[in-house]
């Protein structure tokens, strides 16, 4: 049996369809399930069980031995939520349970983290975990994935195979859910459909034209490819960067969506709302060394290709991964 939490979320569900696709067909899915939009991106997978997550420990301590490897998942992703409580039980806490568990019962495990930790990248994008404890993430779900990588780097008692996944920005297929948190591939095919047109944040720093700030893209395929290396590959434990290593500007992922709709371009810039003015991000990069250097070596998708793929094969039709 294989475990994925947010099972039924954006990367969650996407990595069940690699799983299928690689022929393996035993996966429980933990997950909450009573959203129906969410739930969606299950249907037609192959899995063997659902479990609310609030059911969960109890039914991996009834069934470990049938257990082979511990996708976690699940978290509240919401950077605009400030109740930190919120992230301290689902993200940290319930992480540390996962842990605890996984080490119990000699389970391996990859989980999620975020490239949120990196706050303004003042320490640069390296994952070295010497500079995760100095890391100042700007909002509670950044610091909560932070707290995590801080603490798990704390402890004696370890998975016998363990890896954090610092994800960047992904976009692909199944983010239908996710409303305002989705992608802004998503949203600008959205706004373009609806509209004609898309609006982006006017740079406020003399450093960038408008449309010119850099973020790390990179396609949920991707990942999913990651992930399942590591499941396959089980050495080399510790936190990774997972991105492209290679930035580009919102500007040219909206042409890109653009040409993908085979529709005239039509952006506009609007001021960045000042409550979030001082805290914005106008570059990410994932330092990608140290997966290269354990021996991944597929190549990433470009932001042309992921979204030619992404708008033509599922956002035009509606069509899930």
């Amino acid at each position: 049996m294989i475990i994925v939490t947010g099972a039924a979320g954006f990367i969650g569900s996407c990595l069940i369809e690699k799983l299928n696709r690689e022929q393996y067909y035993d996966i429980i899915a933990v997950d909450d399930f009573s959203t129906d939009v969410k739930n969606k991106n299950l249907e037609g997978k192959k899995i063997t069980q659902k479990i609310e997550r609030n059911n969960f420990f109890n039914w991996l301590k009834e069934n470990q031995r049938l257990v082979q490897f511990v996708f976690h998942l699940g978290a509240r992703t919401d950077t605009t939520e400030f109740n930190k409580s919120v992230f301290d039980e689902l993200n940290l806490n319930y992480s540390i349970e996962v842990w605890k568990i996984c080490v119990e019962f000699g389970l391996p495990l990859v989980y999620a983290s975020s490239a949120a930790t990196y706050g303004l990248g003042e320490l640069g994008f390296s994952d070295n975990e010497e500079i995760i404890p100095k890391l100042k993430p700007l909002n509670p779900y950044g610091e909560s994935k932070n707290d995590f990588d801080k603490w798990v780097l704390t402890q004696k008692r370890k998975p016998y195979f363990w890896v954090g996944l610092k994800f960047f920005n992904v976009y692909g297929p199944n983010e239908y859910h996710k409303g305002r948190m989705a992608s802004v591939v998503f949203h600008t095919y959205n706004s373009v459909k609806n509209s004609g047109k898309m609006k982006l944040f006017r740079s406020h720093n003399s450093d960038f034209k408008d449309g010119e700030q850099l973020r790390d893209f990179i396609y949920v395929k991707d990942v999913c490819d990651v992930c399942f290396h590591f499941m396959l590959n089980r050495k080399n434990s510790g936190i990774y960067n997972l991105g492209t290593g290679k930035a580009r500007t919102f500007l040219h992922l909206v042409q890109n969506v653009f040409k993908a709709m085979n529709t005239t371009e039509s952006i506009e810039f609007i001021d960045t709302p000042v409550d979030i003015r001082e805290k914005y991000q106008y570059y990410t990069e994932a330092e990608m060394s140290k997966l290269h250097s354990i021996g991944y070596t597929k190549k990433f998708t470009s932001l042309e290709d992921g979204i030619k793929d992404y708008v033509r094969n599922y956002l035009i039709e509606g069509n899930y991964l």
